[in-house]
């Protein structure tokens, strides 16, 4: 789903899968970037995108977005304090430089990507593993490595004081489809394409996802992003998961090896000079 751009282009209306021939040429730029990934060198005159090399591909989709609703498959309007909001997002390339590591992101900063950037189609490391338990569900993402425990016995919800980056979730069964409801949020993680990294929710976030079993080897995965204090109305993201066997979850050191964020605070100090 890496190919699967996160809104749908305008051009296709609301028409959710793409034509024989869109297929066929999406299909065909993805093998000739595996080639050009595979390659030990390049001269650069390709066309592909030198930095797709991080980049872990399954097979081609037919799905036009990852938004499945709105029907058109793009965000709705922002609200006028959810785009205020928006605008104070932080920038990557602030034109002042960084002050402290405040003005970076939570995901820049390996504290999380949220519940939406953890589970929508990433770079790399987008494992997923789901472990059943008597009463509760856990899912274990392996990019920062974060573990959200789901009680599906009912309990009552936390104290609306009671906040954090991915929320507090509660789980029940609708047939054979896990529904869980997550909300506590603090209002401090993204929303908008991979990891999160862009446009703002708030503390009235709530987040029903979907998760129904439609093969051995597939969960079709359906989240409803209801902000109201963001958005104008609620939006929906529809993906599949693939269960892979031989998957391999690796550690997730980010904060570890994040010297990208000390060398640019001293770029920044340096500028100043």
């Amino acid at each position: 789903m890496i190919d699967v751009p996160f809104e749908r282009p305008v051009s296709y209306g609301t028409r959710a899968t793409l034509t024989e021939a869109e297929f066929a040429q999406r299909a065909a730029a993805i093998r000739t970037q595996r080639e050009a990934d595979a390659a030990e060198s390049g001269d650069g005159g390709s066309g592909v995108n030198p930095a797709s090399y991080w980049l872990e591909r399954g097979q081609p989709s037919r799905q036009a977005s990852l938004i499945v609703d709105p029907p058109d498959g793009r965000l709705p309007p922002m609200t006028a304090d959810g785009a205020q909001r928006a605008r104070a997002w932080p920038s990557n390339d602030p034109p002042d430089g960084f002050a402290s590591a405040a003005d970076f992101t939570v995901y820049e900063r390996c504290i999380t990507r949220g519940v939406l950037g953890s589970t929508f189609p990433n770079i790399y490391s987008s494992g997923m593993e789901i472990m059943q338990a008597p009463g509760l569900v856990v899912i274990r993402y392996e990019m920062i490595h974060e573990s959200r425990i789901i009680p599906l016995d009912g309990r009552p919800p936390l104290a609306p004081s009671i906040r954090s980056y991915m929320g507090e979730p509660r789980g029940r069964w609708d047939g054979d489809t896990l529904v869980i409801e997550t909300r506590n949020f603090n209002g401090k993680t993204g929303s908008y394409a991979r990891n999160g990294n862009g446009n703002p929710t708030s503390e009235g976030l709530t987040l029903v996802e979907r998760l129904t079993r439609v093969a051995a080897d597939t969960l079709d995965y359906r989240v409803t992003v209801n902000d109201p204090r963001t958005w104008t109305r609620p939006w929906t993201v529809a993906l599949r998961l693939a269960r892979d066997p031989d998957y391999v979850i690796h550690e997730y050191a980010c904060h570890e090896g994040n010297y990208a964020l000390v060398n640019m605070l001293r770029i920044s100090r340096a500028a100043e000079r």
